[in-house]
């Protein structure tokens, strides 16, 4: 099977997202203790909704997250899963000083395989990773 490809018992799938996000008001609260808990969270939620981590970078005020997408979830629910359980799990275990740790916005994009080195190499080149 082809670089990028996974195969269920009824389809052959290539879906990768490429997901943005920022704090509420983008404050820079993802400071480097709270950068480690953060990418745990994220591990822990892509496992259990079978999804493979392809790049993640985390800034003080966004996280930039590349993602084999699973056909059963929709980018929204992959999203919407994803925040909602490191921003409670984050707000039980660090003080932010914010009402709320995240907003309802995000950007996410689809990428071809073509387009995978792309998105990977932009991802670098705005953190450094």
């Amino acid at each position: 099977m082809p670089r990028g490809y996974s195969r269920e018992r009824t389809s052959v799938h290539g879906l990768h997202y490429h997901f943005v996000w920022c704090p509420k008001y983008r404050k820079p609260v993802l400071t480097d203790e709270v950068v480690d808990r953060l990418k745990q969270l994220i591990e822990e939620k892509a496992d259990e909704l079978d999804l493979d981590i392809l790049r993640l970078a985390i800034q003080p005020d966004y996280v930039h997250l590349f993602i084999t997408g699973n056909p059963k979830l929709t980018p929204n629910k992959i999203i919407q899963q994803i925040k909602g359980y490191t921003s409670r799990n984050l707000r039980e275990e660090f003080d932010f000083g914010l009402p709320s740790l995240r907003t309802r916005s995000y950007f996410v994009s689809s990428a071809a395989e073509v387009s995978i080195q792309t998105i990977e190499e932009y991802i670098e080149a705005q953190t450094g990773q």
